[in-house]
């Protein structure tokens, strides 16, 4: 990418430079919400006055990290005909009726399929949310922006669109990276009780107060025209609340039409989000739309440094591609240690993919460092779509190279 300010070269990072000033660290120290956001955050809260409350936003959390895809129409009807298919071998009585069959498949199904259900958020609700995912949610957006913020410094968004915006988490990431450039903040949501409470928020809990952040507009559907673009576009923890694949399709390519810069994409650390992420890159660098609006094709900005398939995706079992970020919780009951918030993500840019630089190609540690007594372990994801385990010993690789890579953070860029 021609503005982006690319890591320099492995051998200027050893020419006695610190180890906290290598290039490739991209990752943030403990994260905290702002102070006007916590306060607010503290003020609803205890306003509220919810029954249970930390019980229950220990279980919503469970609920929303454990969350699955809906299985799609096409999968259950070919698990129905294996289901069949055993079940006629192992029936011999040749009495059996047809719908005794039936009724053992429908019955297997139901024991061995995740029953997807929407999410509804009314204000209670939403207040169990904040509890529970506030911190973390503005954790993995705010770490997912500083890609773009340490990589491209001359990025400066003027308007952002923000997709699934929830309690407004993105808005204020956002604000704490480009705060003097923003212009004008559009944040989609259908629920409406999210939205109020995301207002809330930017009032300080004072409905009589101005907005700490200016210029923020709240809708519950996206912007009709798609000539309209945004410097930003972002949806976190939003793809995987789209009932099946053609939906997430349909917004992903609506979402990439309204991008005139960054699309950023979070989920969950899991499986199941880094496969919807999978999903959506595999639709904006390979699917053609009939009308195209704005002919600069998608490129993988991060966290990928190619756009061949994922190799974790070929591993026996799956292996999810997923970074950390530790947070400080909301200073509620049971939520005063430091935690780490685990997520996948995915930013797609216009401005075509980056070059190397210094003559380096840049790989990503993709795996915490394992760290022996004289070697350490790293497994990095390569330009070339494999990943690579490189074993780096103090004699072999310099004491510098090697106490560095003792304790770099999963996620960190390394020159090969």
């Amino acid at each position: 990418m021609s503005t982006a300010a690319q890591p320099r070269s492995q051998a200027d990072f050893l020419k006695g430079e610190p180890h906290r000033k290598h290039p490739g660290v991209i990752n943030l120290k403990t994260l905290r919400l702002p102070e006007e956001l916590q306060t607010a955050a503290r003020s609803i809260i205890h306003r509220a006055q919810v029954a249970h409350l930390p019980e229950r936003a220990v279980r919503l959390t469970n609920f929303l990290w454990s969350r699955k895809r809906a299985v799609e129409d096409t999968a259950l009807r070919q698990k129905a005909v294996k289901e069949r298919s055993v079940l006629y071998i192992t029936d011999i009585d040749e009495e059996a009726l047809e719908d005794r069959i039936k009724r053992k498949v429908l019955s297997e199904l139901r024991r061995t399929t995740y029953h997807w259900t929407t999410m509804k958020y009314d204000e209670e609700t939403g207040v169990v949310y904040m509890a529970s995912r506030l911190a973390g949610g503005y954790a993995a957006v705010r770490r997912a922006l500083n890609e773009i913020k340490k990589r491209d410094p001359t990025f400066a968004p003027q308007s952002l669109l923000d997709f699934g915006s929830g309690l407004g988490t993105v808005v204020w990431a956002s604000h704490s990276c480009w705060a003097d450039s923003l212009k004008e903040m559009v944040c989609v949501d259908s629920s409406g009780p999210m939205n109020i409470l995301a207002e809330q928020l930017l009032k300080g809990d004072d409905d009589r107060a101005q907005p700490l952040i200016k210029h923020v507009y709240f809708r519950q559907f996206l912007p009709v025209s798609p000539k309209v673009q945004f410097d930003l576009v972002v949806a976190a923890f939003t793809l995987s609340e789209l009932p099946n694949v053609k939906e997430r399709e349909e917004a992903v390519l609506t979402l990439w039409r309204k991008t005139s810069s960054y699309l950023v994409l979070v989920e969950n650390g899991t499986k199941e989000g880094h496969h919807i992420l999978m999903e959506a890159r595999d639709t904006l660098l390979k699917k053609q739309e009939k009308i195209i609006y704005d002919s600069r094709p998608a490129s993988v900005f991060a966290p990928c440094p190619h756009e061949l398939m994922c190799p974790k995706l070929a591993l026996e079992p799956t292996v999810p591609c997923n970074f950390q970020q530790l947070y400080q919780p909301l200073p509620l009951p049971g939520h005063n240690e430091r935690q780490i918030e685990k997520f996948s993500f995915l930013i797609l840019t216009r401005s075509g993919p980056a070059e190397t630089t210094g003559g380096v190609d840049w790989a990503r540690l993709v795996a915490p460092v394992l760290r022996k007594t004289r070697h350490v372990h790293c497994r990095m994801c390569c330009p070339n779509g494999q990943l690579q385990h490189v074993v780096v010993t103090a004699r072999k690789h310099m004491n510098q190279k090697f106490s560095f890579l003792f304790s770099c953070p999963l996620g960190l860029y390394m020159g090969q």
